[in-house]
């Protein structure tokens, strides 16, 4: 009966698939809700249901989300638009739910909707306050062994992957990867010094690869940061993807000297002109070789929250779909480490989040399985969300006791120079509880006024 219901749930999602690709081969602009109708009986769950049916208000009721779902369908590759509806929403968003549940249930875990890869740390750029550093081609992980993660990834029914690094371009394989796994997802985060023609068009032709390129801010913040010439780099590689309809978006390390840059009108209208479909707002973290010193780049409270406003505001007043990683928060149920996300490093360390480097599992030959049903990820599951107040989800910085404390217990060790001063150095820790109360009388009147002191609590749990 299982394997009959198994059958008939692939059966569903190729009948809805082929009947979305039909709308997308006539005119789909033209037929938004009918996609939506689409995606609305495919739901599996309420809590999808009413994601999809609140996307169709927000498309009916403002001009620019009307605008942005239009534009993406009209002008996006055909090839591309069909990976990211069949890739991303078919397998990760609707048929990977089950899948996970299922494999997660018989393994008494919980299995995380998106896994970050850094093959290599391997960069051609030094910027400010980055994690990454000098590394060779033979600290990358071998292609053998990414394959076997990738694969043991999309039978747990984790269908969309992040590349990161060190810069993901660097592994010429990691082509051959996206090919092969060809009904999977994938989004590289990139500096964009490495595209080229040859490049768009092997993206192109593959379709399920959605690039985020790194950019600061104009030409000054982002080469202050990043190197002389970046921005011009950055802007060049935009236009060969947005030339062949790929699908891409930018990401920004949003500090002190560039938070009105990057939130601008004229910033925000510029990356859409290049085609740039979403930017992710990821606030500076003091994570890089020095972190006691960069802490002076970070926000100041009023700047943090400032930052989510600016960012929902664009989401609905422009024709691009923006990510604050830590203001979005409340619509997740607060911190989604080790729950529905976790990163693998270039050591195959397991880590809960891309800016938390600890770990207790490192799966060089080992299965992707054991790092889920660690100790340290059921500590980090049980006690999210770790505040109450859901603009507060970070253990590191909001609630740096926290981070301590789940170390402490889990017997976790330090993956970058910088985790092992956050939880032992005086001076670090001591500004770490500082950052956090000066922050808590601001994130409790954001709180109420923004979110009427509520959230997600239902994901906080999972």
């Amino acid at each position: 009966m299982e394997l009959n219901l198994d059958n008939l749930m692939r059966e569903l999602k190729k009948t809805i698939i082929k009947t979305g690709f039909q709308i997308i081969d006539k005119n789909p602009e033209k037929n938004v809700n009918k996609l939506f109708e689409l995606a609305e009986k495919a739901s599996r769950d309420e809590f999808t249901r009413n994601k999809i049916v609140n996307i169709k208000k927000y498309y009916n009721d403002l001009p620019s989300v009307k605008g942005y779902i239009e534009n993406i369908l009209k002008n996006t590759n055909k090839n591309c638009l069909k990976k990211f509806y069949s890739n991303f929403i078919g397998n990760a968003i609707w048929y990977g739910v089950a899948k996970r549940e299922k494999v997660g249930i018989k393994n008494d875990t919980k299995i995380p909707f998106v896994i970050l890869i850094s093959p290599s740390m391997r960069c051609n750029l030094r910027c400010t306050g980055c994690y990454a550093a000098n590394y060779s081609k033979k600290d990358d992980i071998p292609y053998e062994e990414v394959d076997r993660l990738v694969k043991e990834a999309r039978d747990a029914g984790i269908y969309y992957i992040i590349i990161l690094g060190g810069e993901p371009f660097f592994n010429e394989y990691m082509l051959n990867i996206y090919k092969k796994y060809n009904d999977m997802y994938f989004t590289p985060f990139t500096n964009g010094t490495l595209f080229n023609e040859k490049l768009a068009d092997k993206l192109a032709e593959l379709g399920n690869v959605m690039p985020m390129l790194s950019i600061e801010g104009w030409e000054k913040e982002t080469d202050s940061r990043r190197g002389d010439g970046i921005f011009n780099s950055v802007v060049k590689g935009m236009e060969m993807l947005n030339k062949r309809g790929i699908l891409f978006g930018a990401s920004s390390a949003t500090s002190n000297r560039n938070i009105d840059t990057v939130t601008s009108e004229k910033f925000i209208d510029m990356l859409i002109d290049r085609g740039c479909k979403m930017i992710w707002y990821f606030i500076f973290m003091p994570v890089g070789a020095n972190p006691v010193k960069e802490m002076e780049y970070m926000l100041s409270p009023e700047e943090r929250i400032e930052l989510g406003r600016r960012s929902r505001k664009i989401r609905t007043t422009k024709k691009i779909f923006t990510i604050d990683f830590f203001n979005d928060a409340p619509y997740v149920g607060g911190c989604i480490s080790g729950k529905y996300y976790c990163h693998i490093n270039s050591k195959e360390d397991v880590e809960s989040c891309i800016f938390s480097h600890f770990a207790t599992t490192n799966i060089k030959n080992k299965p992707l399985m054991e790092a889920f049903k660690s100790p340290y990820f059921k500590n980090l599951r049980n006690r999210q969300p770790f505040n109450k107040n859901l603009l507060m989800p970070c253990p590191m910085i909001d609630n740096p006791e926290c981070i301590r404390d789940i170390v402490k217990e889990s017997g976790a060790y330090a993956t970058h120079p910088s985790a092992e001063l956050m939880i032992k150095n005086k001076e670090f820790m001591k500004k770490l509880d500082k950052l956090s109360e000066e922050f808590k009388p601001a994130a409790e009147q954001a709180f109420k006024d923004d979110f009427n002191n509520t959230g997600n609590y239902t994901m906080s749990k999972g």
